[in-house]
């Protein structure tokens, strides 16, 4: 070959050559645009939400969970789910918060365990310019721009009504709640008892607050059942208590006697209505919980307006009359 044509040869590949570093350095270039914010965060890292519920491991907010996760697979987010190991520990809830702040999360849903408790916690993140959205129950902050839930007075009232539809002639209540600083299950213990105090027939007996545990459930049902037998009627508000109460309830062999209205499901409470220690469940859609609130978190991450500042999700009534319709399977088994 002659040196004309090495000349020609070496040319091109110098040209070639000039070519690709050229878009090597303005596609790097790009990337530092595109990739780098003025504060020299990268801005194609996930926005992050932080969705700290009252615990972890019961079937109400593993559900919720799962809502929550196919909400940020859907708006690709960076989403942390967790929670204390109890429903009473609401400064582990605060750490949660504080911890959210320091790792710059760019918003929190929080289902608050003390109403005014964790209220200090919401106000210091908000402060720092984080969103607030609160599902299932609420937190004593004007700074929580969306509640997402049940509409838990209604839900009290659903079960008022499903305790007069009881035939006796008189009706001896007796009611389990948990934690008087949350504030969901006092909304719903307010609806039952507004709604069954306009029935001549009814009379409250005995009515107790214990530690949202299934122990203490149990225990406060049995020591109530023991000190006032003639009680027929029971009513209690959450997962745990709700089978508390039914274990309570089995143990005393009281299943006949005793119309035990409860909340939430999972597969004993399920198995409670169907041997007849439970004879009613109130629930609810946590799967939507936590869809929505990963869903108005995103929102409002990106300067959107909320729909509204309060969204209801469903709650329907089961009974062993219709715990295999299609709809009440639904419910009962939202999870799966």
């Amino acid at each position: 070959m002659d040196k004309s044509k090495w000349r020609i040869i070496l040319s091109i590949g110098a040209g070639a050559a000039l070519l690709i570093s050229i878009f090597a350095i303005a596609f790097r270039g790009n990337l530092w645009i595109l990739g780098n914010n003025e504060d020299g965060s990268d801005a194609l890292d996930k926005d992050k939400v932080v969705f700290i519920t009252k615990s972890t491991n019961s079937a109400f907010w593993q559900s919720a969970y799962a809502g929550a996760n196919a909400a940020s697979a859907e708006y690709n987010l960076d989403l942390i789910c967790e929670g204390p190991d109890s429903e009473e520990k609401y400064e582990m809830q605060n750490q949660m918060i504080d911890e959210a702040v320091k790792d710059r999360a760019d918003a929190i849903i929080l289902s608050a365990i003390d109403f005014e408790a964790n209220a200090d916690a919401v106000n210091r993140a908000a402060q720092k310019g984080i969103k607030i959205v609160v599902v299932d129950s609420p937190v004593d902050s004007s700074k929580v721009k969306c509640y997402i839930g049940t509409n838990n007075y209604e839900a009290g009232c659903m079960a008022g009504k499903e305790a007069l539809s009881n035939q006796a002639k008189s009706l001896k209540i007796g009611i389990v709640n948990f934690d008087k600083n949350t504030q969901n299950g006092q909304m719903r213990e307010n609806g039952f008892r507004n709604t069954v105090m306009k029935d001549d027939r009814s009379e409250i007996i005995s009515s107790i607050n214990v530690k949202s545990t299934v122990k203490d459930a149990k225990q406060g049902t049995i020591q109530m059942l023991k000190s006032h037998p003639e009680i027929n009627v029971i009513v209690t508000f959450n997962e745990w208590t709700s089978l508390g109460v039914g274990y309570g309830v089995e143990s005393l062999k009281r299943g006949k006697d005793t119309q035990v209205i409860a909340f939430d499901s999972n597969v004993k409470s399920v198995s409670m209505l169907e041997n007849g220690d439970v004879d009613a469940l109130i629930v609810q859609n946590p799967y939507a919980i936590g869809y929505l609130g990963v869903e108005n978190a995103y929102a409002l991450i990106n300067g959107q307006e909320v729909k509204s500042k309060e969204i209801e999700t469903s709650s329907i009534l089961v009974t062993r009359d219709n715990m295999y319709d299609e709809k009440s399977q639904r419910a009962l088994f939202s999870f799966d």
